[in-house]
């Protein structure tokens, strides 16, 4: 699977690391119960189609991306920068 980096241009999908499917936007807070962590960890939904996923480019250009694509086909439909580190321009 190549990503195309809005930055760095077509790159194999081995120069990024994989950080989830959207679960990142519902970690569980400071203090949350060990049922929340488990679930957290544990019991992902695993959907067929499309899904957005984080990405950082960590042999790259260093930057978070989100990217669209289908569970099914592998194919990407989109690929966006989460954020600009600061003193950088796209």
């Amino acid at each position: 699977m190549r990503l195309t980096c809005p930055l760095c241009g077509p790159r194999d999908r081995r120069e990024f690391y994989y950080q989830g499917a959207e679960a990142w936007l519902n970690r569980p807070g400071q203090g949350a119960p060990a049922e929340a962590w488990d679930q957290y960890l544990h019991l992902r939904d695993n959907p067929a189609g499309q899904t957005r996923d984080l990405w950082y480019h960590e042999q790259g250009c260093g930057q978070w991306l989100l990217v669209t694509r289908s569970t099914i086909t592998h194919e990407i439909s989109a690929v966006e920068l989460v954020a600009l580190r600061e003193g950088e321009g796209a």
